[in-house]
């Protein structure tokens, strides 16, 4: 055991020791399955239990049961497998609640400084959660929104919550998509207290490849979610919490957290029993702030560095976070950041390795890329592949092949939409009003910006822009982007002179030459680290309207302002109060949810719809005017009951005549709530 003193309390807290603790003794857990393929709808419930996460008594060597809370009652939550362009209605269920049906309050201690989802009567309304379903190409209402967060039983609401069941379209290539919680400024502690789970997508594409015996399938595909954690001595999951600068609150957000337990699937330090074949394994990484340098070595020489002296089995990268690359690439080592996915195809096939066990291994520094060296003993080991079942002959040996492509072709190159600049953005560092470390995005003219700051990011419906993300801060972050998939275009160092009020960057200076991504990155990606003293260059198009956000997937970042909505389509306005808690409204119950609408489509001829959404039964009024404010159209209105309604406007004016082409603004009245958006008319 090791002792941790915390501020402020007179004892210390008795932490596992995770030196002394048993490796590679554990099975590897392997999540249930549930098959969503077929579409249709889903309940999930989220739930508190005691599950063994591979953690022993260090004086008696009994098992300890760990507290956690989970999806379907497991941590990691079950796999998701659903099928392209067959859409899938999820339910998820907050039953954070005692044997009385009473709200539990956190497993953890919660920092109520930040911007968070704090409903009335926070602790005892109970933990607000929201699902997000990272790398899903998904409407606005159904993305799990970090403002959509909702307490059990729905008693209390976020002012972005819209609908309890949740609409996933799956028109997307498949690929490694992951489900976990988004509850603002509390994601770090959720998804520490286990909400997280796979979430993948088939189709035709890889199912030619399984037919023509190039991907492993079945008990051959793994997926792996690794975590760090720490844990009091008697097993219960514990979070550095004390502040570390004089005067901030306590309990008080760190930097970071580096945990010096490693979890693979909720287990310390597991081993898997393999065939001598490939497999395809699925890796995640799922932690807060700690990224994987990872590489395959022999348990009998522990000290070769690159797993080349013995002959460690090969490992190829097949795709990226979103879908599967133009080619297999082979890897020395593997790199993620917290966010990001890469699937594998590991070789245990050669004879020699039959009966040998070989360690997973890690040596990225944390932070990364210029701290502190893991320890070779704990953090620098993952989990163990042990070479001991026999071949089963019902399941033929399978062999990659030169393209992994068949149905849908080579990977294609976004073309930036003519005449849209790349957008100039950055990743700062700040300090808050406690003198803490605070992270943020921004833009380069703008600098730092905060959370509820309007949205500077304003893509049009079906524009193809190009992000240039400078990163002035001393580490690398994980950027995620909310509904697209995009691709690495290139990095390259700069200089620039940065306003020390702001962050924003002036004469910027490029150095060097521009660095395309590696093979094994060139594939659709939804999260990319960006280095320190370097601008990353991505671009993506930008398909569906509504609001989303972009943040670091360095969960401590994101729950401490490193987080930004922006709004697909003609009114960032509108999307920024939903989001970011407006002007004057910050509702908690269902009686104060605001009211929101949208235009479809949007430019439009002749014909738009406006579609709306009512929290409760209200009179409405609707009213068409033009960019002067004078009035041109009075739409029906009336009593409407709550739920989502829809009112079409053809064009004309009170007078029935056709009024001509430009910009116009709806203005929807609903009890003492106003919503105005433009849209465009285009003959």
């Amino acid at each position: 055991m090791t002792l941790v003193a915390l501020a402020g309390m007179a004892t210390a807290q008795a932490l596992l020791d995770p030196l002394p603790h048993p490796k590679f003794v554990n099975p590897l857990p392997i999540p249930d399955v549930i098959d969503a393929t077929a579409g249709g709808a889903l309940t999930i419930d989220v739930t508190q239990f005691e599950q063994h996460l591979g953690l022993f008594d260090q004086m008696t060597g009994a098992p300890l049961p760990t507290t956690v809370w989970g999806y379907g009652g497991s941590y990691p939550g079950p796999t998701i497998v659903a099928r392209r362009d067959v859409p899938l209605d999820i339910l998820w269920r907050n039953l954070l609640v005692d044997s009385l049906g009473q709200p539990l309050q956190h497993l953890l201690p919660v920092d109520t400084s930040l911007h968070m989802a704090e409903p009335e009567g926070w602790p005892d309304s109970g933990v607000p959660i929201v699902t997000h379903v990272h790398g899903g190409h998904s409407e606005s209402a159904s993305d799990g929104l970090p403002d959509a967060w909702f307490t059990p039983g729905f008693a209390q609401l976020g002012p972005g919550f819209v609908q309890q069941t949740l609409h996933y379209d799956n028109d997307q290539e498949a690929g490694t998509v992951w489900y976990h919680d988004h509850a603002l400024g509390i994601t770090r502690l959720n998804v520490y207290a286990g909400l997280a789970g796979f979430f993948l997508i088939r189709d035709a594409n890889e199912d030619a490849l399984a037919a023509a015996g190039n991907l492993p399938i079945g008990a051959y595909e793994v997926g792996l979610a690794i975590q760090d954690r720490m844990f009091t001595a008697d097993g219960q999951l514990y979070r550095p919490s004390f502040p570390e600068v004089p005067g901030a609150p306590d309990p008080s957000i760190q930097p970071e957290f580096f945990g010096d337990f490693i979890l693979v699937n909720g287990e310390a330090w597991p081993v898997l029993d393999v065939e001598p074949r490939q497999y395809r394994l699925r890796f995640l990484n799922g932690s807060d702030s700690r990224f994987y340098n990872l590489w395959l070595v022999a348990k009998s020489n522990p000290d070769d560095p690159d797993g080349l002296l013995t002959g460690a089995p090969p490992m190829w990268q097949i795709g990226t976070d979103l879908g599967l690359l133009d080619a297999p690439a082979l890897l020395r080592r593997l790199l993620l950041g917290p966010g990001e996915r890469a699937d594998v195809v590991v070789d245990f096939s050669d004879p020699q390795f039959a009966g040998w066990t070989f360690i997973l291994r890690n040596d990225a520094k944390s932070p990364f890329p210029n701290g502190a060296v893991v320890d070779p003993r704990t953090t620098g080991q993952v989990m163990a592949f042990r070479v001991s079942l026999p071949l089963d002959p019902a399941y033929p040996p399978t062999s990659l092949p030169a393209s992994l492509r068949p149905v849908y072709g080579p990977i294609q190159p976004l073309e930036p939409t003519p005449e849209v600049p790349p957008r100039q953005l950055i990743l700062a560092e700040m300090t808050d009003e406690y003198g803490r470390l605070r992270p943020q995005l921004g833009t380069v003219v703008d600098g730092a910006l905060m959370w509820g700051d309007p949205a500077t990011e304003n893509p049009l419906l079906g524009d193809t822009e190009i992000w240039e993300v400078y990163n002035s801060t001393a580490d690398a972050h994980p950027i995620h982007l909310h509904l697209v998939s995009f691709q690495v275009l290139d990095r390259q160092k700069y200089r620039a002179d940065v306003d020390p009020a702001t962050n924003a960057l002036a004469n910027i200076r490029l150095i060097g030459q521009r660095r395309s991504p590696p093979p094994s990155e060139q594939g659709w990606k939804d999260t990319a680290i960006m280095y320190p003293g370097e601008v990353t260059r991505v671009v993506s198009r930008f398909d569906r309207e509504g609001l989303y956000v972009w943040h670091c997937h360095i969960l401590s970042h994101e729950d401490h302002e490193m987080m930004r909505p922006y709004y697909v389509g003609t009114n960032p306005g509108a999307g920024r109060t939903d989001l970011a808690g407006g002007d004057e409204l910050t509702p908690t119950s269902a009686r104060g949810q605001r009211v929101t609408a949208a235009s479809a489509p949007n430019p439009f001829n002749p014909r738009t719809e406006i579609r709306f959404r009512l929290p409760l039964a209200a009179d409405v009024s609707l009213r068409i005017y033009d960019v002067r404010g004078q009035a041109v159209r009075q739409l029906p209105g009336g009593r409407y009951v709550a739920g989502e309604h829809a009112v079409v406007w053809d064009g004309t004016n009170d007078a029935g005549q056709r009024v001509a082409s430009g910009t116009y603004v709806y203005e929807l009245r609903a009890g003492d709530q106003v919503v105005r958006n433009r849209m465009m008319l285009v003959k």
